[in-house]
């Protein structure tokens, strides 16, 4: 393998700009192509971060290219991650990793059968306050995780919906749930382990111009016997920052947007009041836009994936774990469409 990880991006829309950032401000990644079934994008995408541009199937099968990134409509994911896989390449594909529990098991084997990598972009896992949270789980300074919540109140204007043709079909894998809210109840399962439960309602409160829900409320019953709240919408102008919420029976930290609000244990270490000061309240974390958030969480995932190719080690988000995510998304709509009945989390 020549000294740099070589990456290729297929689809060229919104989301393409943060990886094209990231991969330019990674240690030891260079984008060499990017594709999209619109070639005026993909000529776009390498005028800005350097490359070439090449149609699907020519990114597909250069020999000069060792992970492919995923940057599709939702619902083509599957479809991509199994030609990458099937041609050799390691794979990076973005959240959600698709839109059934089947698709996503169909990805995994390709991946398995090619002995290549499949990584799945959770980049909020890596925002720092996220992981001093986790760290403190870890060592057991909550003791018991007796809830875990998420507040996501964001705002999204009618025109977002309508700058792709997916972003207003729930069957393309667009949604409050499956798009927005997805990084957020994702956050909770990695904190406070898996859900088993979950009550859901979903509305839609602003956007009436598309059929799918711009807004939804669940509870969430964890495996551990804790229990969550999550509100989610995308119709409440201005937006604020996200609000993570966990509390233990020892202890309870708040992360807003991306700092710590509140950090109080039980017992006081010397390491907290630096932990305090995590984060910034001037960092954009996509409250009122869809490009308003910083290129740094997903540089960390695009260097945990050269250090995964380079390591042979499986990447930080694995494909398994973004299953059971997806699985809480899918209980929440078979809640919703069945009058907030409780349904049983897939396996």
């Amino acid at each position: 393998m020549a000294d740099k990880v070589r990456f290729g991006l297929i689809g060229c829309g919104l989301i393409s700009d943060f990886h094209g950032k990231a991969i330019n401000a990674s240690r030891g990644g260079v984008l060499v192509a990017a594709a999209d079934m619109r070639a005026e994008r993909a000529e776009a995408c390498v005028q800005k971060y350097g490359g070439r541009a090449m149609t699907i199937d020519e990114l597909l099968a250069s020999p000069d290219i060792d992970v492919i990134n995923v940057c599709t409509p939702n619902a083509y994911h599957g479809e991509y991650v199994i030609k990458a896989a099937e041609a050799g390449k390691h794979v990076l594909v973005e959240k959600p990793p698709e839109l059934t529990l089947e698709k996503v098991d169909a990805m995994i084997a390709a991946c398995q059968k090619a002995g290549v990598k499949l990584g799945v972009v959770l980049n909020v896992r890596t925002r720092t306050a996220i992981q001093a949270i986790k760290k403190a789980i870890d060592e057991g300074r909550f003791g018991k995780i007796l809830a875990a919540d998420a507040y996501m109140k964001w705002y999204r204007s009618t025109e977002y919906y309508f700058m792709d043709d997916w972003r207003s079909s729930r069957a393309a894998g667009a949604g409050v749930i499956i798009q927005h809210a997805f990084h957020y109840f994702d956050l909770l399962q990695y904190l406070a382990g898996p859900v088993e439960k979950v009550m859901a309602k979903t509305l839609n409160l602003a956007h009436p111009q598309v059929q799918l829900e711009d807004t939804a409320a669940a509870f969430f019953t964890y495996k551990s016997g804790a229990f969550g709240l999550l509100q989610a919408s995308t119709a409440l102008y201005p937006g604020t920052d996200i609000r993570i919420e966990i509390n233990g029976e020892n202890g309870t930290a708040i992360m807003v947007g991306e700092r710590i609000d509140t950090w109080k244990f039980k017992e006081e270490r010397p390491e907290d009041a630096e932990i305090r000061k995590i984060g910034s309240a001037a960092q954009a974390t996509a409250a009122g836009g869809a490009a308003d958030f910083g290129v740094e969480e997903h540089t960390r995932i695009i260097n945990d994936m050269i250090e995964a190719v380079r390591e042979d080690r499986e990447p930080f988000v694995s494909a398994a774990s973004a299953r059971h995510t997806l699985a809480i998304a899918l209980a929440m709509y078979e809640s919703a469409d069945n009058g907030g009945r409780e349904v049983t989390v897939a396996e």
